[in-house]
This record gives C-alpha cells, structure tokens and sequence, in this order.
C-alpha cells in the first residue's frame, strides 16, 4: 500500500470510536405535521417483522387516531414519573431500557427538554447514553430545532426556538428526509391533522404561511445533504478511496501573504454562498515563508482571521511546493473549486520559478481552478535588501563556505601527486554540500562558484591564472559548477523541508504539552493559571486571563503576578468579551492599550479574554507565532469550557443530593414527629376524662421518644458541622451499657438486655455522653428490627490491638454488600436490617460519634445465632492503662 492509498489515522480512531455504539437514524421534517412519527413507527414495524427487537420509549400520538394506531402491537417502555411543582410529569425511563436492552429504542422528539431533576437536562444526551450502551434509537427533529440554523429560521419566521440539539448529532447520524408539499401540509393543518382547529388557525396566520414552509423545506433539504457530505467524505477517506465525489461543492480558497489575498478571500466567500457550500482557506507554507517580513507575516494573520470571520475554515499546510501542497489538500478535502490569485511577473522569473497556475492546471483533475487577476508582484529576487532581512545570510556563512573551499584547495595540493586531476574536482562538493545544507541555497551556489574558480587556478595549467587552455579543462569547471548548483538546490531543498517538518514537529510538541498541563488542572483557578504560564512560556510574553463579570472583566489569573490593570486595559477586555473579537495592541480597537486580548471562545459564547503583552513594549504576538496562539486559544477555550461544565455538573449534583436529603427528612420529620405527638395528644384527651398513672407513663415514653428523636437532629447538624463538644475521660464500659439499657427500656420492650462484659476488660478514655449515645441509637435499632421476644446482647471482647463493644439482636440481619451504607445519613435499605420505620440518623449519628472520639464502627451478621451486629472499635491507644488521680476522681 503506497501513502497516497492509505487511510489517513483520523479514519481509523474515529471508526474505532464507533465500535460497539448503537446506530441513530433520524427522522428530519420541515415542520411539525410532515409525518416524522407515523414514517418512524412504519419503519420500526418493518424493522419487527423482520424479527428485530424494537420497543418504544417515547412517542407522542398528539391525540392523532393513525399515529395511535401505529403504536398498538409495540412494546411500551412505562415513563418514570417525575414530580413538578403542582403536577408530575411522565420522562423517558433510560433505566428501564437499558436493563431491557432491546436492539432497537424509538424515541420521539430529540430536541425536547427533560424535566428538572432528570438525570440529563435534554432528551438528546439520553439517547447518547443509549447509544453509547450498543442501542440502536430511531428520533424525529425539525430542523428549526438544529442549533446553527436557529438564528436563520428566527429571521424569516419571527419564533426564537428553545429547544436545539448540536449539528454533531446529525452528522454522526443516518438521516431520513420525511418532507410534503407546503401546500399538502396546510391542507392538513386546515383539516385539523396537525392542531386542534383553534390552535391551527393561529398555525396558519403565523408559522405556518406559505412562504415560511417552503424556506424551512430548503433548509430541511440541504441541511440533510451536508451531513450526507459529510458522512460520504468520512467513508471515502477511510477507504482511501480516490476522487472528488463531487456531489456537492467544496471550495478550496488559497491565500498568501500578499494584500490582493484579502480580495480572494472575499470572491471565495461569495462563491461559497452562491453554491451554498463549505469553504476552506488554506496557506502553503514553503521554504520562502522563512524569509518572509514581520509585515507580511501580519498581513498572512490578518487575511486569515478575514477567512475565519466571514465563515471559513483556515489551515497551514507545510509543502515542498505551493502546487504540490495545494493539490494534495484539494485531495483529501475532496475539494471541487479552486480559487487562486494570479500575480503578473516578469517571463524570466517564471521561467525560473514556473507559473503555479499553470502547474494546477495541468496536473489536478475533476477541480475548477478560477483564476482571479492580482496586482503587480516584485519578484522575490527584485526586493531590495531592506525588505527582505536576512535574505542573503550572515556574513559569517560566506566565510565558512571560503574557508572549506581553502582547506580542499590545500588537500588537492598534498594530493595532486596522488591522485587524477579530474578526481580532485570531486573534493569541490564537499564544501558545497555542506554550506548548502547547513545555510541555505546562496550560500552554496557561493561555494560552488569559489570551488570552480579555486579549481581553476590552484589546478588547471597555466595555474596562476585563471585562463584555461586545454577545452576540456573548460568542460571540467562547467560541470563543477552546474554540479555544485543543483547539488546545491537539492540541499537547500531538503533543508528547507527539515526546516518545516521540525517547525511543524516543534509546534505540535507543544500543543500536547499544552493539553498535557491542562488536562492535569484539578479545579478552574490552577487550570487558569495553568493557561497563563504555558502560553507566557510558548509565546515569550506576559499573560493574564479575565473573565467576565457584573462589575467588569475579574482577572483570575496572571503570569508573572499581576495586582491590577489600566482602565484602557479592561476597556479593551471588555470589547474582545462583548464583540467576540481581539482588542488592544496589534488589533484594529483601543490600540493605545499595551495589552492584546483574544476572545476564549465556545459554542456557549465568549467565557473569558487571555491578554498578552511584552516587557520591551514591542508586538504582543510576532506574525510568526499567530498560527500556534490561535491553536492555544482553541485549546484553553475547550479546557476552560470543559472545567465550567464539570463544576456546573458537580453543583447539579449537590444540589441533588441536598434535594434529596431535604426530601428525606421532610419524609422522615412528618412521619416520626407525628407517631409520637398523636400519642401524646390522645394519652392526654384520656388523662382529661379519666385520670391515669398509666396515661402519664404513656406520655412521658412518647415525650422521652420525641425528645430522643429532636436529639437525633441536632447531634447530626453537630455532626456535619464538626461542632462536637468533647470531654475524654476514663469509662467503665459494663456502666456504660447498663445505663444506655436503663435509658431505652420503654423501646425494649418485649426484649431482654444480656451485657457480657467481663470485670477484665479495662476502661477507656472516651467521652462518655457520646458513647451513650452510641449505644442508645444502637440499642434503639435492635429494639425496632430484632425478632420478637428474642434478646439484644451487648458484648465487649479484647482483641489483639483494640476492644471490641458490638451490640447483637436476633433479626433478619443486613443485606450483603450493604454494610457500609446502613450509615449513610437517612438511608434505609430494603430486604435488610433498615427495613421498617425510622429517621435513618440513629446509625449516621453512632459513626459521627464514634469517629469524633477517634473510634470506628462496622456493621455486618452474626452467624449463631442469627442477626445483625453492630461493632465499636476502640483501639489500643485510647484503652486507660494507666490511670492517674483525675480518672479516679
């Protein structure tokens, strides 16, 4: 397989990417009532008679009888009901799909917005989870709904569109184009297929105008053949296959550093609105363009941010030549016009150089190449040394080439005796070679021309002079000479292609250390400052970073510290923010300012401004560097997004899970709050009518459990707050049980308290208020889950390095795998030990408690007899070996 046949690596990552995900088809209309849903549900029935497992998701019949009767036969995922502020809304349930995993899902609507507290905000994201999990989806969308057409549809309908889905969804997708005529869907609306009549006849006055349908049929129509284009160009490059495929039009726009290249990027954008097609300008980088001025490098810069501004995609291509370079980027492009700008020249210098459009036209096929006329060119050998600094090389390469060419002059000497006269004209292309390769093109030509005239006078009889009167020594100086030329050209030539490859190697060296190190950022503050130092370090400059804010652009990050900035500063950070566009020094705004701010731009607007500058006070960015600052920006700009989105998620989550917990102690609070006081108020409602020791007892238990419970709420508010009052002393834990036993004896009811703690175990330094409430809210959950009658054991043993406090009950023990969440604040775990009521605190409060006082506590069964067990781990350290006059007292 030769290069030009072989798939470029992107084909390969991006296939293998697909590997294992499910296939999207969607069904794009114009608008709503072209038939998306009844043409879904008949290709998902085609799909069932051919044996294939399909089952709906979501389809919204909209009360239409042949869509509904569409859907009878099919299996129906239920919706997961999701409660709303007054009512509950019914969501797709991607739980129960995906334990169902059927190979095929249909899932109507793509673009609509799920309800809050779902687990993705928009319907698109589920069916990427379903996707992602090998699930084949068929979805419907309107193209209003496509986010790159939303302003284009809102110009010429009047509705502004809240509900878009990205492009990446439709391109990465098989399309279906379910499409009617305008006037066959208004007779529908006018029937009443689409809407109830009173809302169709608003329809009709509004959105629904002739003139509005047949705009959307367009852009339905072509938005659909650019993500075929697309996908096509996809297959064709994976396949390495050869050809243009020219079904649609692909611009190709080549540019230069030249002023007339503005212009071509203004003829090329006109054409790719014309035609309506994507259009690329693309900058042959060659040999030349390491003589270019700082001015032309600039006005490169700026004809390619004109490109980008008016819609194009822009690159730099490295290329021996610009007509090789160009015709092997209008290959892989698949490009079908090329537009180029012809400068005049004078005939000699063509000649030399040859014509590039010539050479395109000559040798690419199936492309237009439109040739615009430009302005007289000076050629590159007709500017003067001014322009062109350091065009001729320094001095000191002429001397080294000199110099070489003395010391084979002074080895043919010692060798002539030796060796042929001709062999000695071989030693000549050592030095030209060398300065060739090493410094450029006119410093081996000067070697070459030093070598023949040396050769020539030090060799050729009469030596002395430079007249040669034998004619083939004549022919032997032309040969050295137009040796030495094209050997010098070739060097030159593979020099300047390492010049270009290492540039080429160097830059994109250091766009993956840039990613590198923001990829490693762990929160947004280290990955801006992050952003500042590796552009302050690749760039040679001072950098800050600002984002914005209610009181104006906030620096959050500097490279070297910086404490503040001029107000002509933040004005022109302002500007980049609110234009998306560079202001300050080197810009076209507020050029006063010694600062340059570039926009960080993302599909989610402008997230920040990078500002650059020098110390010497000279240009914030030399032309040469703007092609790897815009690559840093595109890079920042998706890290910074990325982080933003990150944290957006984890503050969703958090907010989740306090919904959650509130929603568990409401639950909790009305229900054990509750219990108690309605025991109260009837024990009293009786007291009143028959006065009773008993109803006084009744009271005071359900006071003490209310008590208890209240206790419960505040000592976790302690706990998460960290806010626990200690008071270590020594403890005598067989005390310890029996008043923790004496304290829940009304909850023990029924139960009998065996504690087997031996006279030997020693005491330990603990607070005894918290290990009271320890072994009350442990004892308390044996109470309520143990069989009846059966009896809770309280159990101290010494083991090797620590003593072992585990309180036992005789119940249907914890489930397996849920020892450690039993904790967890309000947690309550069905088919184990967590099953009937309570707060869900008692346990989280005992592992709050015990970890303050520098012990821990595990859960797990006890196997004779049957139960749970709950452990308290006291370790070696806090056991009072030694006990002074304060713990006896």
């Amino acid at each position: 397989m030769t290069e030009k046949d072989r798939p470029p690596p992107e084909a390969f990552l991006r296939q293998a990417a697909q590997e294992g995900r499910g296939r999207l088809k969607l069904f794009l209309g114009a608008a709503p009532g072209v038939g998306k849903t009844w043409e879904m549900l008949t290709d998902g029935r085609r799909r069932r008679e051919s044996w294939v497992d399909v089952v709906i998701g979501v389809v919204e019949t909209h009360g239409r009888r042949e869509t509904e009767a569409l859907v009878d036969g099919y299996e129906i995922i239920p919706r997961r009901a999701v409660d709303h502020p007054g009512h509950s809304l019914g969501e797709m349930d991607i739980d129960a799909i995906l334990e169902r995993r059927p190979q095929l899902v249909l899932v109507d609507e793509l673009a609509h917005t799920n309800a809050p507290g779902s687990r993705h905000p928009k319907r698109y994201q589920d069916i990427e989870e379903l996707l992602d999990a090998g699930i084949d989806v068929y979805s419907t969308i309107n193209i209003q709904h496509v986010e790159s057409l939303n302003d284009i549809v809102a110009s010429f309908t009047r509705v502004r569109v809240r509900e878009t889905v990205p492009d990446t969804i439709l391109e990465n997708a098989e399309i279906e184009v379910v499409d009617i005529p305008p006037d066959e869907l208004i007779e529908r609306l006018r029937d009443g297929k689409v809407y109830i009549p009173q809302e169709a006849s608003r329809a009709l006055t509004h959105f629904f105008s002739k003139s509005n349908l047949t705009a959307l049929r367009e852009l339905a129509l072509r938005r659909a053949a650019q993500a075929v284009d697309v996908q096509m160009l996809d297959h064709v490059r994976s396949h390495a296959l050869a050809g243009s495929f020219a079904v649609g039009e692909r611009i190709v726009v080549a540019v230069s550093e030249l002023p007339v290249a503005a212009g071509l990027v203004r003829a090329g954008k006109l054409l790719a609105d014309a035609l309506k097609a994507p259009w690329t300008a693309v900058y042959i980088e060659t040999r030349r363009s390491r003589a270019m001025s700082d001015d032309d490098r600039r006005q490169l810069a700026d004809t390619l941010a004109l490109a980008s501004r008016l819609g194009a995609s822009t690159a730099t291509v490295p290329a021996a030549s610009v007509a090789e370079g160009l015709r092997a980027f209008a290959a892989d492009a698949r490009a079908t016009q090329i537009v180029i700008g012809k400068s005049t020249r004078p005939w000699w210098f063509e000649m030399r150089h040859g014509s590039i459009v010539d050479q395109l036209v000559r040798t690419i096929d199936d492309v237009a190449v439109h040739v615009l006329p430009g302005e007289v060119d000076k050629p590159t050998g007709q500017r003067s040394a001014a322009t062109q600094p350091g065009r001729w090389g320094k001095p000191s390469h002429y001397a080294v080439s000199l110099a070489m060419v003395a010391a084979m002059t002074a080895l043919g000497r010692l060798l002539l005796e030796a060796i042929d006269l001709g062999n000695i004209a071989l030693l000549y292309l050592v030095p030209v070679m060398f300065a060739a390769a090493t410094f450029g093109l006119r410093a081996g030509l000067f070697a070459g021309l030093a070598s023949s005239l040396a050769y020539n006078f030090f060799f050729l009889p009469p030596t002395g002079t430079l007249t040669v009167n034998n004619p083939e020594n004549v022919i032997s100086i032309l040969v050295l000479l137009g040796v030495a030329i094209v050997t010098s050209q070739f060097a030159a030539r593979v020099r300047a292609q390492a010049d270009l490859a290492q540039s080429s190697a160097r830059q994109n060296a250091a766009l993956a250390s840039f990613s590198r190190q923001l990829t490693a950022a762990p929160d947004q503050d280290a990955l801006m400052q992050a952003i500042c130092a590796e552009v302050g370090r690749l760039l040679d400059v001072r950098a800050v970073l600002l984002l914005p804010s209610a009181d104006g652009p906030m620096l959050r990050a500097a490279v070297p510290p910086e404490d503040r900035l001029e107000q002509i500063e933040r004005a022109a950070a302002q500007w980049a923010i609110d234009n998306a566009q560079p202001a300050g020094r080197g810009s076209a705004t507020l050029t006063a300012s010694d600062w340059l701010f570039h926009p960080l731009r993302t599909t989610r607007g402008v997230l920040g401004v990078l500002g650059l500058t020098r110390d010497d006070a000279g240009e914030p960015v030399r032309s040469d560097q703007v092609p790897l600052l815009m690559s840093l920006l595109d890079q920042a700009s998706i890290a910074l997004d990325r982080m933003e989105l990150e944290e957006a998620s984890l503050h969703a989550r958090q907010v989740d899970e306090r919904d959650r917990l509130r929603s568990a102690l409401l639950s909790s609070v009305s229900h054990d709050l509750r219990t108690p006081l309605t025991t109260i108020l009837s024990a009293a409602q009786e007291m009143r009518r028959h006065p009773s020791a008993e109803m006084a007892e009744t009271i005071e238990a359900e006071a003490l459990r209310l008590n208890r419970f209240v206790s419960n709420l505040l000592d976790m508010v302690r706990v998460e707050a960290g806010a626990l009052p200690m008071k270590v002393e020594a403890t005598e834990l067989f005390d310890a049980a029996a008043s923790a036993a004496h304290d829940t004896r009304a909850s023990l009811a029924g139960h009998d308290v065996l504690i087997d703690i031996a006279s030997s175990i020693p005491l330990v330094r603990v607070d005894p208020v918290l290990l009271h409430h320890c072994l009350i809210n442990l004892l308390d959950n044996a109470g309520r889950y143990a069989d009846p009658g059966t009896p809770i054991a309280i159990r101290a043993n010494r083991a090797a390095d620590a003593i072992l406090l585990s309180v036992i009950d005789q119940g249907p023990g914890i489930a397996p795998g849920s020892e450690k969440r039993v904790f967890e604040t309000f947690t309550r775990l069905e088919g184990s030990d967590r099953v009937k009521h309570g707060t869900g605190l008692g346990l989280a409060i005992v592992k709050g408690f015990a970890e303050a006082m520098g012990l821990t506590v595990e859960a797990g069964n006890n196997s004779e007899p049957h139960g749970a067990r709950f452990t308290i781990r006291i370790p070696e350290a806090l056991i009072a070996t030694d006990l002074t006059d304060k713990d006896i007292r």
